[in-house]
């Protein structure tokens, strides 16, 4: 597995002690406009103000009141999920129209140890999100975009954030910490963009053929609206990144697991938490669908480690609910989602929640978010190594089966997340065919069944262009 080569500086993040980040430090507090606080924090700030409130699929918090998702045991799925209806909706099934969003060019974060540093130059707004803390989505009208690069500084609760990052993913950032009394912190990283531009855009030209190839397969399903995304991770096609239908927006399912987790991992991360802690799972906490938890006897402790696991490894809904709960509700996942910018995905409800689904509080997400997250959990970019592993080691035990493994041959190595509803069915993951790593995303709206082949077919599609010996330079 490839481990990204960044160069960083910062004595943050330690990953196991429970330090609060006290020590970013600080000389003066930069004057400057000081901006309205977060709506979606999973720590304290300032209220958010009427000049800056999240939107749907941006970081907003809905209502959280009560155990949603996937059906029952052995397909992910089909539960409880009510019509699409509403005005504005997509005209096709199932499908929820992305919400506005800049370009991708507008749109990037300053990876770092411990935390990431958001920015919406088009927009003008900022997010510090990291192990001490969150600033939530901060207006900074006084924003400079020039050269490609967004400049400027914001001062909330005490602390100035003066920031350069440039919109160009593969860039270097810088981000400076600064409080009273204390010597400034300089954070230096990555910068991450959706997609991230290719290190070798000769290299990349070669994945551009399976584009037609999969656009084919998508045509097809005229029963099934669908979309997939597809990025070279071992630098074979110059970790090119392509879509078609990226931005197509269904209902998550399961697959919003993946965000619970990576929120999950982050804080063991950052120290505040520990996988062997205990978590009382009570008779309450029990729904259907897939999962084995709710087999078992209850009340009982249960630890985040076999939370974490089932949840994945069985798309356990159980373990879904109980952390959300134990995470905070809703708005810390969302506040992870708008810090990475991936604004087509929201966690709006719980797994089998069919009165939250009746109302219109859904979960959605796209290929291109799904890929976003997975690109950045694989180069080290939102989670330590450790929890990298930990985490892709999850994905490869899942044991619904029925969608990518069953398209490939026997025995190819991939690591993958589900998600089946009676109007969705989406597979997610990782290729890891040594030498040709791939991060991928097949999601569909529409009836679960042919949707199912439909993902067997992407599948599949974008398996045989990997092994061909050529490598897919001659398109079709």
């Amino acid at each position: 597995m490839r481990k990204s080569d960044k160069k960083r500086s910062s004595s943050l993040f330690a990953p196991r002690p429970h330090v609060p980040l006290r020590w970013l430090a600080a000389a003066v507090a930069l004057v400057v406009v000081a901006t309205t606080g977060p709506a979606t924090a999973d720590g304290p700030g300032p209220a958010a103000g009427p000049d800056h409130q999240t939107t749907p699929g941006y970081g907003a918090e809905p209502a959280d009141d009560g155990p949603a998702d996937d059906g029952p045991a052995g397909n992910d799925g089909p539960a409880d999920d009510g019509p699409v209806d509403g005005d504005g909706r997509s005209d096709e099934p199932g499908v929820e129209p992305a919400p506005e969003r800049a370009p991708t060019s507008e749109v990037s974060w300053l990876s770092f140890p411990g935390g990431v540093f958001a920015v919406d130059s088009l927009g003008h707004t900022v997010r510090y999100r990291a192990c001490d803390g969150d600033t939530g989505r901060v207006a900074d009208p006084g924003m400079r975009v020039a050269a490609g690069v967004a400049s400027g500084a914001v001062v909330v609760g005490g602390t100035a954030y003066r920031y350069r990052v440039p919109l160009v993913g593969r860039s270097e950032g810088t981000l400076e910490v600064i409080q009273r009394h204390r010597p400034p912190t300089t954070l230096t990283g990555v910068v991450v963009t959706s997609p991230q531009p290719p290190t070798d855009p000769a290299e990349g030209a070669r994945l551009f053929p399976l584009s037609g190839q999969l656009a084919r397969v998508v045509a097809d399903a005229t029963v099934n609206p669908s979309g997939a995304t597809v990025r070279d991770l071992s630098g074979r096609y110059g970790d090119q990144q392509i879509s078609v239908n990226g931005a197509l927006r269904p209902k998550a399912a399961s697959v919003i697991k993946l965000w619970i987790l990576v929120e999950l991992l982050r804080r063991v991360d950052c120290g505040q938490v520990s996988l062997d802690d205990g978590v009382l799972v009570t008779p309450a906490d029990v729904v259907g669908g897939t999962g084995q938890l709710q087999f078992e006897t209850f009340p009982q402790v249960v630890t985040l480690y076999r939370l974490a696991r089932y949840l994945i490894k069985y798309s356990d809904n159980v373990a879904a609910n109980v952390l959300i709960t134990y995470l905070g509700g809703f708005a810390p996942v969302n506040a992870l989602i708008d810090s990475m910018n991936q604004r087509s995905t929201i966690l709006a409800r719980r797994m089998l929640d069919s009165a939250a689904a009746q109302r219109g509080e859904e979960n959605y997400t796209s290929p291109d978010d799904v890929v976003s997250l997975l690109g950045a959990v694989w180069d080290g970019e939102i989670l330590t190594p450790d929890s990298r592993d930990l985490m892709i080691g999850f994905m490869r035990e899942q044991t619904l089966n029925t969608k990518i493994p069953a398209a490939l041959p026997p025995g190819v190595p991939v690591a993958h997340k589900t998600g089946d509803l009676p109007d969705a069915s989406h597979d997610v993951g990782y290729y890891l065919i040594p030498g040709t790593e791939t991060a991928v995303a097949f999601l569909t709206a529409g009836p679960m069944a042919t949707g199912d082949e439909t993902v067997r077919r992407m599948a599949r599609t974008v398996y045989d262009f990997l092994v061909t010996p050529t490598g897919g330079a001659v398109e079709e």
